[in-house]
């Protein structure tokens, strides 16, 4: 199953990335327009008339493919590297029953390669293309990496608010509440936590930033997502135990100045909020490549 494709800027060049079954694959229709804009393709079939390219092929299907054809992958070497051999991805991937080369049409379409064997195709068109390949393929996989863990901080928090708001209904409503005064209840609750953490309730939050999207904890950081996920635990274990509100509110907040200064300073954190920097400078400066 194939995911949404992802383009970056390689020396002047749009190159797009997807991935099959979780292995990337990279457009080396893309590759091929640095060395030939205008003829991506037949760059692409000079690359494969050669006897080296088809081993390098035949070795990586061997070593990830079950169903690669032998006896056909054999026909192609020993015809390879003649003047008459002509070879084109489709014919490849159909008569080898090939997995490491992809030949997709429409808009995006064009000859995608498994990251093994578009790294060698680059190499072949531009050792220089090569290493920045190298180095923004990189970038992407740290990007990808700094927003997945983000999204498995907010999805932890929405996981505990679930069990705090278990918690609100158990021991705060009381029976025959309406909607509208249940709705009140859970209100009140989201805001005892961001008075705590964000000295605000969401309401005030929405009135001093009417242009943005989403809410406060929309745009916490690291440390502030990590603090609400320990604050929202407290506060269902204090509602457990009877506490008013406003003794709840007084001790969450103290937790949360005390938790918040280990946090700034736990090297982890730094490191990730460092990367998230690092990332953002990237950005900036390749504003031409972006």
């Amino acid at each position: 199953m194939s995911k949404k494709n992802t383009i970056i800027a390689v020396r002047g060049v749009d190159v797009t990335f997807t991935q099959t079954h979780k292995e990337d694959y990279i457009s080396i229709t893309d590759i091929a327009k640095y060395k030939n804009p205008d003829a991506p393709a037949d760059i692409i079939k000079n690359w494969l008339r050669s006897k080296n390219t088809i081993e390098l092929l035949g070795l990586w299907e061997r070593l990830n493919n079950p169903i690669f054809k032998l006896v056909e992958f054999d026909q192609f070497r020993n015809e390879a590297g003649y003047n008459h051999f002509v070879l084109s991805p489709k014919k490849w991937i159909e008569t080898t029953k090939a997995i490491g080369l992809q030949s997709k049409s429409g808009r995006y379409g064009g000859t995608f390669a498994h990251i093994d064997i578009a790294m060698e195709f680059a190499s072949w068109v531009s050792v220089e293309f090569k290493f920045y390949l190298i180095k923004e393929f990189q970038r992407l996989k740290n990007e990808q990496t700094k927003e997945l863990d983000w999204n498995i901080k907010r999805q932890l928090t929405k996981i505990n608010y679930r069990i705090h708001t278990d918690a609100v209904k158990e021991n705060l409503i009381p029976q025959n509440l309406t909607p509208k005064q249940t709705s009140f209840v859970y209100a009140n609750e989201a805001d005892v936590l961001n008075m705590a953490l964000f000295g605000k309730t969401a309401k005030q939050w929405r009135d001093e930033n009417p242009d943005k999207k989403g809410n406060i904890r929309d745009y916490a950081n690291v440390s502030q997502l990590v603090c609400l996920v320990n604050l929202e635990n407290l506060n269902a274990v204090f509602i457990n135990e009877g506490y008013e509100q406003s003794l709840r509110l007084e001790k969450l907040n103290q937790i949360a100045i005390q938790q918040m200064k280990i946090l700034v300073q736990d090297t982890s954190v730094k490191m990730l909020k460092d990367q998230s920097a690092s990332a953002g400078q990237a950005g900036k400066n390749g504003g031409g490549d972006e």
